[in-house]
């Protein structure tokens, strides 16, 4: 029982360390975040509450949208639904390296962690994923983005329009950090990550491709190369890499 104990303390340590690059990309995005929802005439406590619900950037910003625009509710749940749809798929992958046997209460613990950094971070970790490590990413993740958000309603527009853009394209910069590593050290990864460059520049330069709307094209993208990928490049289950 120790000894298990033990592991899972390790599983969290580790979950925290991978975790604090996403907790300081997070809260700088979300303080340029929190500085749009006081424009949009959110509260410090609504802002934050929303950052610690929903977890996620692109849903959110599109929600401060909704939000000055006065849109109903069905517009809103019908937007972020199809925002966040790409979750599901994310979901369906990281199921596959969960350990056996892990319980469905810890299941959907782990499910309602599931962003982008957090999705990257776990399926490129060699080991399989166990709950205390995912809780121990989410543990510093939620948190980051939860502050960055109340920091940024507190700061208002005390910065200048300059600082704001630059923290806006903070996360972008981290996802890079995330997928690099990887991308170099495995031609399977280096291959996604190209086909989804290239079929994202299609669809934003393409006229007729461009209508789409940017929940749909990730949905539709992340259908293609994850697909195309499994079909190219199938991973071996453990029983299997273990008879080879």
């Amino acid at each position: 029982m120790s000894l298990q104990t033990s592991d899972q303390t390790e599983e969290w340590k580790a979950g925290l360390h991978d975790g604090l690059p996403i907790c300081l990309g997070y809260f700088a995005v979300a303080f340029a975040f929190g500085i749009q929802a006081k424009s949009a005439g959110l509260t410090a406590f609504q802002a934050a509450l929303m950052s610690l619900t929903n977890l996620t950037s692109a849903g959110q910003f599109a929600a401060l949208e909704l939000i000055a625009a006065g849109a109903p509710y069905f517009e809103m749940a019908l937007t972020q639904f199809v925002i966040n749809l790409r979750y599901c798929l994310m979901s369906c992958a990281l199921s596959q390296k969960i350990k056996k046997g892990t319980a469905p209460a810890h299941r959907f613990g782990i499910a309602f962690g599931v962003t982008d950094e957090i999705f990257g971070v776990s399926v490129c970790r060699p080991k399989a994923l166990t709950p205390a490590y995912s809780y121990g990413l989410m543990a510093v993740a939620i948190p980051g983005w939860t502050a960055g958000t109340l920091f940024g309603v507190i700061a208002g527009d005390l910065l200048p329009a300059s600082v704001i853009n630059a923290l806006g394209i903070a996360i972008y910069g981290m996802f890079l950090a995330i997928i690099i590593p990887a991308a170099r050290q495995e031609r399977p990864v280096l291959a996604v990550v190209l086909c989804a460059v290239a079929l994202s520049t299609i669809f934003y330069y393409v006229p007729v491709l461009s209508a789409v709307s940017s929940g749909f094209r990730i949905i539709l993208i992340t259908l293609v190369v994850a697909g195309g990928a499994a079909l190219l490049f199938p991973v071996p289950d453990e029983d299997e890499a273990g008879s080879k």
